[in-house]
């Protein structure tokens, strides 16, 4: 029998325990799996249920059983694990080698091979990031990195995040100065020639200080660009500035940016704003790796703002590979232990730890629910690329992106469209 937990969308359909989804097909009909005794979420709660899949999608049994009466072709037992929505990652610069801002002839199969690594870490669907570099290197590396569906092959890539070259000199933590830019008079076009085409585009971070970024801001937000604040040195009103033109995210709050001041929050005030525009919701990344972020930050940040906090791992190349020297950009990293440096300095550079380290760690030093925190791996993230309807849920109709923890949340599996893409060797005996 299973106890579950998984993420607040209500109505949401969370499935664990006794079975969970498989799939399957009869001659009658198309594919069809579900799980006998497992668990449902809802407003942040836990609850058996079942969960069914079909076509990679999540399905209302109540239709099934009573619109076609169907029953189930596959179960699958979960062992008493937990069920919860795949994680999405929206800051990842690389990992087990693969520097997604080096301009290597074949950049794709560095994307696929973290792709296919970070399934291990429950994670279904990520957005590689590039650090500041030159034009060169955005013009040859970002057509080669399209949005692309994930499955066995690896996660899900839901578009390229951009960090930098548009932001502050003082707070550019390990960006290399040399490649830093500012907007010229002819803003969004200068915008256009560092980069090239945005087609594949899906997060740009810049500092909001900057002259003409709001004109930037705009014409990024009119394509459907979530537009992210962070290595900055903006004041509250300028960042609010950039909110009301149609920023939506912080890029790892608290790092590269003014500390908290009582006169003057800066970024940070976001979080508590009065000035946002009506229905505007602020996200914000953090990087719970404990290092990056003190406990107490963590606590503060989650309890002054809970629904808009988004886990990022912000891992760099050298996730995975131990210490020694790596790269990051144009950037040489130096690995100590758990902490990524910028060789030669005391500056972070990036983190070494993976999805499912940062949630456990989460849990740990905010001591919220386990929803909460898987809710901040997975519903937020998609809540602020406006994919709720599809990812970071496991509602009727959402992709089947799933991932089953034990009580610890250490990863025993991970499904892509009701598919088992990744399993331990310990589930499989």
């Amino acid at each position: 029998r299973a106890s579950a937990a998984g993420l607040r969308a209500p109505p949401a359909r969370l499935a664990s325990g006794s079975s969970q989804c498989a799939a399957g097909r009869t001659r009658r009909g198309p594919r069809c799996s579900s799980s006998p005794t497992a668990a449902s979420c809802e407003a942040g709660r836990c609850c058996r249920e079942d969960l069914w899949v079909r076509e990679g999608r999540i399905l209302d049994p109540e239709k099934l059983f009573f619109e076609e009466r169907r029953v189930a072709d596959e179960q699958r037992d979960c062992g008493g694990c937990i069920l919860a929505p795949g994680f999405i990652d929206v800051q990842i610069n690389g990992g087990f080698g693969v520097d997604f801002s080096q301009a290597t002839e074949d950049v794709g199969s560095g994307v696929a091979l973290v792709a296919q690594r970070i399934l291990s870490h429950g994670v279904t669907s990520f957005c590689p990031t590039l650090v500041t570099s030159p034009p060169e290197v955005y013009h040859k590396v970002l057509p080669q990195i399209p949005v692309k569906s994930g499955g066995p092959h690896g996660a899900g890539v839901l578009g390229v995040h951009l960090e930098g070259p548009f932001i502050s000199r003082e707070k550019r933590g390990a960006h290399p100065e040399a490649h830093l830019r500012s907007f010229e008079a002819n803003a969004f076009h200068d915008v256009l020639a560092t980069y090239g085409p945005l087609d594949n585009v899906r997060i740009v971070t810049l500092a909001p200080e900057l002259g003409r970024s709001r004109e930037v801001i705009r014409a990024l937000a009119a394509r459907g660009i979530c537009v992210s604040l962070g290595h900055s040195v903006a004041d509250l009103q300028a960042a609010e500035e950039a909110v009301q033109c149609g920023a939506t995210f912080i890029t790892h709050l608290f790092n590269a940016m003014l500390p908290f001041h009582h006169r003057d929050p800066g970024i940070v005030g976001l979080l508590t704003s009065d000035r946002l525009p009506p229905g505007r919701h602020i996200f914000y990344g953090m990087i719970a790796d404990g290092t990056h972020t003190n406990p107490a930050a963590l606590r503060i940040a989650h309890r002054a703002h809970p629904q808009g906090l988004v886990l990022v791992t912000d891992a760099v190349p050298a996730l995975g590979l131990g210490n020694g020297r790596h790269t990051l950009g144009q950037q040489e990293v130096e690995v100590d232990g758990l902490t990524a440096y910028v060789a030669g300095t005391k500056t972070l550079s990036g983190s070494i730890a993976p999805m499912d380290v940062c949630v456990r760690h989460f849990l740990q030093a905010t001591g919220c629910s386990v929803e909460l925190a898987l809710e901040a791996a997975s519903l937020h993230p998609a809540q602020l690329l406006g994919l709720e309807k599809h990812k970071g849920t496991l509602d009727f109709g959402a992709d089947a992106d799933f991932v089953v923890l034990d009580d610890s949340l250490h990863v025993r599996a991970t499904y892509i469209s009701g598919e088992l893409v990744w399993q331990a060797e310990e589930a499989r005996q």
